[in-house]
């Protein structure tokens, strides 16, 4: 009888060094995604991806945090069966000094995002 291997699942991550300014900004110019990262910063830990309030189905928040993880904005992993999502913010900080504290005050401030 054949011993079952099980792999655990990864996801791929940029090396933000090798991401540039314009992926990050074409990341973030979608409402949809920046209600993601805002929440991830009000919650301040990682979130499940079935934790999120946002208005588009599950298959098109899928391809939302896609973007953001190949933009370098969130890192994904899972934790058994469940995909899990941080920000890189600090990497990000480090990368892009307060881009994303500007953007979603900008975004908050407009009304674009729920503020906390």
């Amino acid at each position: 009888m054949a011993r079952s291997r099980t792999v655990p699942r990864t996801v791929e991550h940029p090396d933000l060094a090798r991401v540039d300014l314009q992926q990050v900004l074409e990341a973030l110019v979608d409402p949809v995604r920046r209600m993601v990262v805002s929440q991830l910063v009000r919650k301040g830990e990682e979130m499940s991806c079935g934790t999120f309030d946002v208005p588009v189905s599950t298959s098109t928040l899928t391809h939302h945090f896609n973007v953001l993880r190949e933009a370098g904005v969130i890192r994904q992993y899972y934790l058994g069966v469940t995909k899990m999502n941080a920000l890189r913010a600090e990497e990000m900080e480090r990368r892009f000094p307060g881009l994303l504290s500007a953007v979603i005050t900008a975004s908050e401030s407009q009304g674009d995002i729920a503020g906390s």
